[in-house]
């Protein structure tokens, strides 16, 4: 059966009325369908750009559990995932119509003993650096995800994990097989070589200094901060207190993290929302890593397009157009009000079927 729905749109508040039928969007009128929401907001499926299908407390876990990831971020709005590393194979999922759309990276690619056990895929000899990148560009679906940085135990603290030299044959690679490189940061030393060698994107970013956004801007290099991650920093540093260095380091991560991000998006940095949802984040946050964005100087219409409309065309992925996938969520209040709203969609419909 067709169905229809009627309200007002963001970003710009304007009234919006769609059809749907066979799963797709239409613009026009289409007969018999049955209204479904009226008098209302609606936006496309949110976006959550920093997500680990696939990851829980624990590590790696199984299909079952990873399908209740998924569901976990449909019910809360997600209807495009960005994987920003998993070690398991979820293309499964492709064949499932009730589950959101995977946009993967692959493995994350670190050394031995400097990354999570079991999450990575270990190079140790870095000259092989950039045909792991190509491998993992085609497991992947446009996106490849090095780990920058990570604690070195022998000198206590964090520790750029690739040399200067290897980057840049390592992100051509990535780019020469159609995709596009991201890498976990956290500290201040791994940026300039990974921004100079032409990655696409920086995970956390806590360690931006004015330069960094400089040399941001001259490459269109994005960022992904996952503020709601970043306040895990001061438990990190809690935990390792047999490493002061560190510990101390990611302290001083912390608190001028809000800052520096806010620095970032100032300059005109772009900005998308990810929640790092696996592992120490439970999955089906994004509504408040939207809030948090708002705190580092984002206005809620910005803070929820960086969760929306502009990390879908970041991404790639189409809006609420004529032929497009039917993915968008319906909800009574408007949206930007608070995570409490936004976090509780009142309609979600993926690929035209209502949830």
């Amino acid at each position: 059966m067709a169905l229809h729905i009627s309200g007002r749109g963001l970003p710009d508040e304007q009234p919006v009325e769609y059809w749907i039928a066979d799963g797709a969007i239409s613009l026009e009128p289409v007969a018999g369908a049955q209204t479904v929401f009226s008098d209302g907001w609606i936006i496309p499926g949110l976006v959550d750009a920093h997500c680990h299908v696939g990851i829980g407390p624990g590590g790696p876990v199984d299909a079952d559990e990873a399908l209740r990831q998924a569901e976990t971020e449909r019910r809360a709005g997600v209807l495009l995932i960005r994987d920003a590393g998993s070690p398991i194979d979820t293309r499964g999922f492709d064949d499932r119509a009730d589950v959101p759309r995977i946009i993967r990276a692959g493995r994350h690619i670190a050394k031995t003993k400097r990354y999570i056990p079991g999450l990575g895929l270990n190079v140790d000899d870095e000259a092989q650096l950039p045909e792991a990148v190509a491998a993992q560009a085609c497991r992947g679906d446009g996106w490849v995800k090095l780990v920058g940085d990570w604690i070195d135990r022998g000198i206590g603290d964090l520790a750029p994990l690739w040399s200067d030299d290897v980057l840049k044959p390592a992100i051509d690679a990535a780019h020469a097989n159609g995709a596009r490189v991201t890498a976990h940061v956290f500290g201040e030393d791994a940026l300039p070589g990974l921004i100079n060698a032409g990655i696409d994107c920086i995970e956390h970013g806590t360690g931006i200094t004015d330069d960094i956004i400089a040399l941001m801007l001259d490459h269109g290099t994005a960022l992904v901060p996952t503020l709601i991650n970043i306040d895990n920093f001061p438990g990190i540093a809690d935990s390792a207190a047999k490493y002061p260095t560190y510990a101390a380091h990611m302290r001083a991560l912390y608190a001028g993290s809000r800052a520096r991000i806010g620095a970032a998006r100032e300059a005109g940095v772009p900005i998308y929302a990810g929640t790092d949802a696996g592992g120490m984040i439970a999955h089906g946050r994004i509504a408040d890593e939207v809030a948090a964005l708002t705190g580092v100087g984002l206005s809620a219409t910005d803070a929820l397009g960086a969760a929306c409309w502009n990390a879908r065309g970041w991404l790639g992925a189409p809006v609420l157009q004529q032929g497009a996938s039917a993915d968008l969520l319906c909800f009574t209040q408007d949206p930007r009000s608070g995570p409490e709203v936004l976090g509780h969609p009142d309609l979600v419909m993926l690929r035209g079927r209502v949830y």
